[in-house]
Order: structure tokens, then C-alpha cells, then sequence
């Protein structure tokens, strides 16, 4: 059975503000970990909180795709979760970086900056991926209910 495409429309609908100022807070992010003074005890702890921010990024992005074009909604679907859990590990991976982090003139905004940009972008992947999830779920359910008739 297919999806609902009202839910499944509901599933993809990013809010454009949420995703615009998770874009802006990403990019700030990104000058901060280039730009500013912050510094660590362990040598390239910088250069890898760069590069993780960069995959944070293009992980975000990735979520956010269209995926209208994928045919089969069950794959659009499940190609959305994926993209949700690699940016779950990505962020993973920045927290790791990120607690390397010890000083320097900028280091307390850093922080500051990253917590909230960190608690905001969870939220919007729990709210996507519980959307995807029902939908999902709603499929095996549909599919149990009529093998039982």
C-alpha cells in the first residue's frame, strides 16, 4: 500500500526558517573554527573540529535534499533516515572534536554558539525522523492488518 501523500508530503516539509537559520548557525560555526582564536592542548585538535563541522554541514545538507525524484516513496523514505542517522554520527563526531576545544579569546562564544546550534538541530532531526519513522511503521501495519484477513 502506498503512502499517504498528504503524510508523506508532511514528512519532507522542512520549515524553510528552522533550515535557514540552522544554515546560518552551521556557517558561523564554520568561520569560528577557521577564524577564531580557539585552542587546544592536543595537537590538530582545530584542523579535525574543522573538518568535522564541514561534514556536519554537508550531512545537514544532505538531509534537507529534495528527494522527489527518487520514484519509490518507501526508498525516499528510507534514503531520508539514512541521511538523518549519518548526520546523528556526524554530530557525534563533532561533540567529540568539539570537547578537545579548551581556550582561547573566542573559546567561551564557541561554545556557547555550538550548544545552541548542537540542542537546535537535534530537535529538527527528532521531529524528521519520527515523521519517517510513523510513516514506515504505518506501511508494516497496513501490510500486518491485511494478512490477518
Amino acid at each position: 500500500m502506498p503512502f499517504d501523500p498528504e503524510h508523506l508530503e508532511h514528512a519532507f516539509a522542512f520549515d524553510p526558517q528552522t533550515v535557514a537559520h540552522l544554515r546560518s548557525a552551521w556557517a558561523d560555526l564554520m568561520v569560528a573554527v577557521v577564524w577564531n582564536d580557539l585552542k587546544s592542548g592536543t595537537i590538530g585538535a582545530v584542523p579535525k573540529l574543522r573538518k568535522r563541522i564541514l561534514e556536519l554541514g554537508e550531512n545537514l545538507r544532505s538531509v534537507v535534499s529534495d528527494r522527489r525524484w527518487i520514484p519509490h516513496e518507501r526508498e525516499r523514505v528510507k534514503g531520508a533516515m539514512a541521511a538523518s542517522l549519518n548526520l546523528r554520527s556526524s554530530l557525534q563526531q563533532v561533540d567529540r572534536a568539539a570537547k578537545l576545544l579548551t581556550e582561547g579569546q573566542d573559546f567561551p562564544r564557541f561554545e556557547s554558539d555550538y550548544l545552541a546550534f548542537r540542542q537546535r538541530l537535534l530537535v529538527f532531526i527528532e521531529t524528521h525522523e519520527q515523521r519517517w519513522g510513523d510513516l514506515l511503521e504505518a506501511l508494516y501495519t497496513d501490510t500486518d492488518d491485511r494478512d490477518e484477513d
